[in-house]
């Protein structure tokens, strides 16, 4: 019986040109019985924030094995290294910029590898394409059975993002927006146990400091908690607390984009 290997992308890429193919057409070639997900190629330009926010928040939805590939590189060709990361019931596959190492640590990291053995992979690797010519056939080799240690050297540390770094204090929680998504929720890094810590609970009417002003608003647990077009509270999918509008986009209404800071304080 044929073992299907799950292999997912994750690029800023987008999907005008050809390039999402190509990573594809490899993966295949290499591995025809891999079933290829795209997460997203439409992460913002060279936006790894951006991008390991987005991979992070997937991980946990696919089966044990699954190999994540994810290329938003605004380095590469330099010194940055190609890595593979390996986690409890996932591989992670991409450059060594802080892009992988959230999702990662979610699942718990077990062991991090430069990708080394050129050998095995294409016998031209572009110096701007590190995505179709190293990271995709390095994810097909890894479905064929291949073991990180057989395809780099184990490396003692990686470049990490401080992604989740939330501040607690006196009830006030000292955060900032992460992510804006295509609804206009503003995501904040704030979580449950960001929340707990704190004190808060759903329920409360939060005062809330960004972007310059001061805003009143009930942290609930839906959208449909508040009135059409009134601001609210929540924690959304991913695990994160939002500050959305019912019906509406919040980062047009309050002026604010990605990575402002935000506080939070029980009234």
């Amino acid at each position: 019986m044929v073992v299907l290997r799950v292999i997912t992308l994750l690029t800023d890429f987008g999907l005008r040109d050809s390039y999402v193919a190509e990573m594809k057409g490899v993966i295949l070639r290499l591995c025809p019985e891999a079933v290829v997900v795209d997460i997203s190629h439409e992460i913002r330009k060279y936006d790894i924030e951006e991008g390991a926010y987005n991979l992070a928040r997937a991980v946990r939805y696919f089966p044990k094995g699954t190999i994540h590939v994810g290329v938003v590189d605004p380095g590469v060709g330099g010194p940055r290294k190609p890595i593979i990361i390996e986690a409890h019931d996932a591989f992670f596959v991409g450059p060594d910029n802080g892009l992988l190492a959230p999702a990662a640590e979610r699942l718990g990291i077990k062991g991090v590898y430069e990708i080394t053995r050129m050998d095995l992979l294409p016998p031209r690797v572009s110096d701007v394409f590190h995505g179709r010519d190293i990271f995709a056939p390095t994810a097909a080799l890894l479905a064929r059975g291949l073991k990180p240690s057989d395809l780099g050297s184990q490396l003692s540390e990686y470049r990490r993002l401080p992604l989740y770094t939330v501040k607690v204090e006196n009830g006030r929680i000292y955060a900032k927006i992460i992510h804006v998504d295509g609804f206009g929720n503003l995501v904040t890094n704030v979580t449950y146990e960001d929340l707990d810590a704190a004190g808060i609970e759903v329920g409360t009417t939060l005062e809330v400091q960004i972007g310059g002003a001061t805003y009143r608003i009930p942290f609930v647990r839906a959208f449909s908690s508040v009135p059409v077009g009134e601001l609210l509270l929540l924690v959304a999918g991913g695990g994160y607390l939002e500050i959305s509008v019912n019906q509406g986009n919040a980062s047009a209404e309050l002026g604010v984009e990605k990575g402002v800071e935000v506080r939070l304080s029980p009234l």
